[in-house]
């Protein structure tokens, strides 16, 4: 039986902070384990917490880190990686000394999107052929419905600095003559003074947040929209933005990162969505008011994302190749 040691965040079951990079490290350890692998889970909070698990690890074991965990912490894991076959899943590239160094000591370096690749060839010359892809799944979902008039806007994202509610907010705070509701779906335990901050900036009623959601109450929040927006200053890959394809909702979002990877395209080549430049509120103010006021190209990006909603990678495919890169490593 092969067998892989995972190191994971401290809360990644907590519901009042889910995040895509929890939802990912779940989902790949219940797909290991249906495969097969005996999967022996370490979560941690802290450098005492990671060095103590390191430890107990026996020699020659496969370990699979956490980037977010990993990449802050080569005092600790570098020491450790001759006796040991470490694997650094990074969900976002952090682009520092200690991130390298980590990095260059691993047997293998997994991401999860070519963006991401791309980027720490860039930051650390690290071969296109040591690091992997292994791409973000999706849950199937039923389709959204959506409104004739398409005026339901969501945003799913925690209430923290990168994901761009300041942008949003700008942007709608100038659309007075529109119709539109804007739900806004996320953490505010991440970064309280930024949420406070940011709920306050947003002065019209018409925008509603809801905190964290997940499962039923997550699926009836997509089920009622007509658009996901998200404005992210940063983005590796962006899974709201499947999780959104996956309802056949079409996204308007910042051209940043791994995020035209997950919007893909239709059929016909059609995007099923907006791309705007990145923390510009009057460029996401008007491909805004493009979507509410064109009925033909709300159409048109609906059929595209339901088009794309066939093609979507689900998370067997994600695991299969985590699993490959993990099996190469204990060679």
């Amino acid at each position: 039986m092969s067998e892989v040691h995972v190191i994971v965040p401290e809360g990644i079951d907590d519901p009042a902070r889910p995040s895509g990079g929890n939802t990912y490290d779940r989902h790949v350890c219940r797909g290991l384990a249906a495969l097969g692998w005996a999967v022996h889970e370490h979560t941690v909070s802290g450098a005492a917490a990671l060095a103590g698990a390191v430890r107990r690890i026996p020699d020659g074991a496969v370990v699979l880190l956490d980037g977010l965990i990993a990449s802050g912490a080569p005092e600790t894991l570098v020491p450790h990686s001759r006796r040991l076959r470490q694997v650094v899943l990074v969900h976002m590239p952090l682009g520092d000394a200690r991130e390298r160094a980590v990095l260059e000591a691993a047997a293998a370096v997994v991401t999860t999107s070519g963006w991401a690749r791309r980027r720490l060839g860039e930051l650390y010359g690290l071969p296109a052929d040591w690091v992997h892809v292994a791409e973000p799944g999706v849950d199937r979902a039923p389709l959204a419905p959506g409104t004739a008039a398409g005026d339901e806007l969501l945003c799913v994202a925690a209430l923290t600095p990168g994901k761009g509610h300041d942008v949003l907010f700008d942007a709608l705070a100038a659309m007075t003559n529109e119709s539109w509701n804007c739900t806004c779906v996320g953490s505010v335990v991440r970064d309280p003074a930024w949420a406070d901050r940011v709920r306050r900036r947003a002065v019209d009623d018409r925008v509603r947040f809801t905190g964290a959601l997940v499962g039923p109450e997550l699926d009836r929040a997509y089920a009622s929209a007509d658009l996901l927006v998200l404005a992210s200053h940063g983005e590796t890959y962006g899974m709201v933005v499947t999780e959104a394809l996956a309802r056949g909702l079409p996204v308007l979002a910042a051209d940043v990162g791994g995020v035209t990877e997950a919007l893909g395209h239709g059929k016909d080549g059609t995007r099923p969505g907006l791309l705007v430049p990145p923390g510009d509120p009057a460029a996401l103010g008007a491909a805004l008011r493009t979507w509410l006021g064109d009925a033909q190209l709300r159409g048109r990006l609906r059929r595209a994302a339901r088009e794309r909603r066939a093609s979507l990678r689900q998370w067997p495919a994600t695991t299969s190749v985590l699993a490959g890169v993990l099996a190469g490593a204990a060679r």
